[in-house]
């Protein structure tokens, strides 16, 4: 694995965690608001608060992982959790907000690429 690669990873790794601190730690900021672009009153709605949360578990959960893949250098399980979220990305963007193809998705696009090339 390429020191690019890593270097990747790890920003993925770190934005995996970003997005867990204002969904999980912050969620009913502003900046939770603005970023998702969900009304601030909506996200004092304790089902989507808790919705929210949830989802941000899914995102912490995903940097032990990616870490673990980095300590053992496997491209495998790298390449494995990068296509999940990248997959989840393009989920989003068809869902929600075309944009998430990108900020979500192209870190860890970046990081596949330089990883199968």
């Amino acid at each position: 694995m390429s020191l690019l690669t890593k270097g990747l990873i790890i920003m993925v790794i770190i934005e995996c965690i970003f997005i867990f601190a204002i969904e999980t730690i912050i969620p009913k900021s502003k900046a939770t608001s603005k970023i998702f672009k969900i009304p601030l009153n909506e996200l004092n709605n304790k089902y989507i608060n808790t919705l929210i949360k949830n989802q941000g578990i899914y995102n912490l959960l995903l940097a032990p992982m990616l870490l673990v893949s980095l300590f053992y250098n496997s491209k495998l399980i790298s390449s494995m959790i990068l296509i999940y979220i990248i997959l989840v990305a393009i989920y989003g963007s068809i869902t929600s907000q075309k944009k998430i193809i990108i900020t979500q998705g192209g870190l860890p696009i970046l990081a596949l690429i330089t990883l199968l090339f």
